[in-house]
């Protein structure tokens, strides 16, 4: 794994001394989420328009129990530590941290990031930690194409081909 991308893969912990860091140094803190499960065009288009809101982005990854929680077994594909590391070496990317609650609320309130950014699979009003971005003096912000690509899609239409 190169430097600079291992360097982007923090704890809680790191991730919090990091948004103080920025912070401190006048930079705005945009928090992105997801499984990430096979990066695919959509992921990418949703954490650049993430970036383009300007100032840092940290996304949270689900971990693998998380993700089986949400997606059911035999997900994720890929471990979480390998989803960090792939999302680590975009370049729109500046942290990366991996999260086992079934939603980045507790993660919210330890950063307090300035803007929340999801994808347009959901509107402003749905986003389910809305409130806590709220309670923090953040805002929620709809960013990336529209939902039409998906890995468990993509999965589905891998498993039927090999059937």
């Amino acid at each position: 794994m190169a430097a600079d991308t291992n360097q982007k893969i923090l704890g809680r912990a790191e991730l919090q001394q990091r948004v103080a860091e920025w912070r401190k140094a006048g930079e705005p803190v945009t928090l992105a989420n997801g499984c990430f499960d096979l990066l695919h065009v959509g992921h990418v288009r949703y954490l650049q328009a993430a970036k383009a809101l300007g100032g840092k982005l940290v996304v949270a990854i689900n971990s693998d129990a998380s993700v089986r929680g949400l997606k059911g077994e035999g997900r994720p594909v890929m471990p979480d530590a390998e989803r960090a590391e792939i999302l680590a070496a975009l370049a729109d990317v500046d942290a990366v941290v991996i999260f086992s609650e079934p939603n980045v609320r507790a993660l919210i309130h330890e950063i307090r990031p300035d803007v929340q950014a999801k994808g347009t699979d959901y509107s402003a009003d749905s986003v389910p930690e809305r409130d806590a971005v709220l309670e923090h003096g953040g805002r929620v912000e709809i960013v990336g194409d529209p939902k039409n690509h998906s890995a468990s899609e993509y999965i589905r239409t891998l498993q039927a081909k090999r059937s």
